[in-house]
């Protein structure tokens, strides 16, 4: 019997913060969705400081930015509305989901971040008449179960199915299989590739590299020379090569971070406490999940 290609979904919920804000607002009595309004997740109501740690769909037509400082979006957006982040909410939530996920599809699965995991599909697919059939049918139990939409990515390795994630949103299923790659990612600004962060994206346009197509077809060892390693990475994950598994068993961690790019320079004592608690917020929540604190 022949070997099955390997299949990875990337699933990933959309605008997650968000989401769960307004499904509790809603659950609590609130006529208004969060998700149908200018609306944003972060930063203090009174004082305005902070940072967006989530829009909405229609908040994000009026140019706002996810990291961006709070007082930025709201010379943006003058009426837009506010909700403080609600960390434990969207730990519950977040456990729900992988629990479903787990249970009724696949336990081979390697969590990410709050808001997204990797799923191995290949174990399972005999189940299936097909990966885009499964993966539609786990977006539909996500709504359905909970009433938030995700994103699924597939594709024969996870940086495909994540960029694949990260196409047209929300509640979408799509496909990007190697032989996809030239056609639907790269035409893609190099902004767009995963693990390409602006200064990266800045540098490589200055270089003339201005698309992932372009990234896919330079020399490798040109751009390990102005990238170090990170220069051979990111010409791999363009050209769709990413060797790493799902990681299903639970690793010991040797130590507990997070991180967060800002749009600009934080200088006011507010917004650095803003984003420093939100940080740490984050790391408390993964310490008592792995029984540390």
């Amino acid at each position: 019997m022949a070997d099955r290609k390997q299949i990875i979904f990337h699933i990933d919920v959309n605008s997650a913060y968000l989401s769960w804000s307004a499904l509790e607002k809603l659950q609590n009595g609130s006529g208004v969705d969060l998700r149908t309004i200018p609306s944003i997740i972060g930063g203090d109501e009174k004082s305005r400081h902070g940072i967006v740690l989530a829009k909405s769909i229609p908040a994000k037509k009026y140019g706002i930015q996810t990291g961006e400082p709070v007082a930025a979006a709201l010379r943006k957006c003058p009426g837009l509305v506010m909700e403080p982040p609600d960390h434990k909410l969207y730990r519950q939530y977040s456990r729900a989901m992988i629990g479903l996920l787990s249970e009724e599809f696949s336990p081979d699965l390697e969590q990410v971040s709050i808001d997204e995991c990797y799923l191995d599909f290949t174990p399972v697919s005999g189940r299936y008449p097909s990966p885009e059939a499964a993966a539609a049918q786990i977006r539909d139990r996500i709504f359905e179960s909970f009433g938030f939409t995700v994103n699924v990515g597939i594709s024969t390795v996870k940086v495909l199915a994540k960029m694949a994630s990260d196409f047209e949103k929300p509640g979408k299923v799509h496909t990007l299989y190697p032989e996809e790659i030239e056609e639907k990612m790269w035409p893609l600004p190099v902004s767009e590739l995963f693990m390409v962060g602006g200064r990266s994206a800045s540098k490589l346009e200055r270089l003339g590299i201005r698309t992932i197509g372009d990234l896919a077809h330079a020399d490798p060892a040109f751009l390990t020379a102005h990238f170090k390693s990170h220069g051979r990475l990111m010409w791999e994950y363009a050209n769709g090569i990413d060797p790493s598994p799902v990681v299903t068993q639970k690793q010991e961690a040797k130590g507990v971070g997070n991180s967060t790019t800002l749009s600009e320079d934080v200088t006011e004592p507010a917004k650095a406490k803003a984003v420093l608690l939100s940080l740490a917020e984050s790391v408390s929540g993964r310490l008592k999940k792995a029984g540390q604190l």
